[in-house]
């Protein structure tokens, strides 16, 4: 028998990435842990597979018909969703994985991708990260969950959604380039925007850096104008702000 794939999200904030949206395709079921923003994406997410969600702590009124909890058995698995486990510390302390027939916690809250067992109950908690803008210097990433029910055996598997979007480019050969930024993998373009920083600092033009640089001009006077138009930002910001203008 074939496994069963779900696909496990949280924390979009408004954004759907398209390779989320492409995963959600080929997977049976997908599961959102909060702070989705829009109703529109669970819509879209709807389209293409059944979707279980739970509310987080940023949705607003329109999201009040979904559940702060949630507990569902899929394939034989039972699991029990919500976004922020430390707002439910006490409940979840007494969920002990060899009694209480949970085989699986999902949240999300914190951004971060983990996958643990509880050193006290043994409980499996799994947090996919946030597929929506990117936080900080955390990277993108959501999560599939690949069910066996005849050995009632599950695992996790990361996604880093960067990965996903250069592998789309590389097989639509919609782009010749490596990923990120005109094709510049994320650390190479984080060197470059703080050499652009220090360029406009000592007055150099955006032509003189693109070609120093070895960079697209368009890109360097991309980096220049929000350097120039923000007070205060730093090379973390602009990066920021390169990834969503980039989606």
């Amino acid at each position: 028998m074939e496994p069963h794939r779900i696909l496990v999200i949280s924390d979009t904030h408004g954004l759907l990435r398209p390779e989320v949206l492409r995963r959600a395709a080929d997977c049976e079921a997908v599961l959102h842990a909060g702070d989705i923003d829009r109703p529109e994406i669970l819509e879209r997410l709807k389209a293409v597979a059944p979707v279980y969600a739970v509310r987080g702590n940023v949705d607003g009124k329109w999201a009040q018909s979904l559940p702060e909890e949630l507990e569902l058995e899929l394939f034989g698995f039972r699991i029990y969703m919500l976004h922020n486990r430390k707002s439910r510390k006490k409940k979840l302390s007494e969920m002990d994985a060899d009694r209480c027939g949970i085989d699986m916690v999902i949240c999300g809250h914190s951004h971060e991708y983990k996958d643990f067992h509880d050193k006290y109950t043994g409980m499996p908690y799994l947090n996919p990260g946030s597929c929506g803008p990117k936080r900080f210097r955390l990277p993108a990433t959501m999560m599939e969950l690949i069910l066996y029910p005849e050995e009632h055996r599950w695992e996790a598997v990361r996604l880093d959604c960067e990965s996903l979007s250069c592998e789309s480019m590389e097989n639509t050969e919609e782009d010749g380039t490596a990923c990120a930024k005109d094709g510049l993998p994320e650390k190479d373009l984080y060197q470059l925007v703080k050499k652009v920083m220090k360029g406009m600092q000592s007055g150099k033009s955006v032509s003189q850096m693109a070609e120093r640089y070895r960079a697209q001009e368009s890109l360097v006077e991309d980096i220049c104008r929000m350097y120039a138009t923000h007070s205060g930002i730093g090379a973390d910001g602009i990066m920021d702000r390169l990834e969503r203008r980039g989606l």
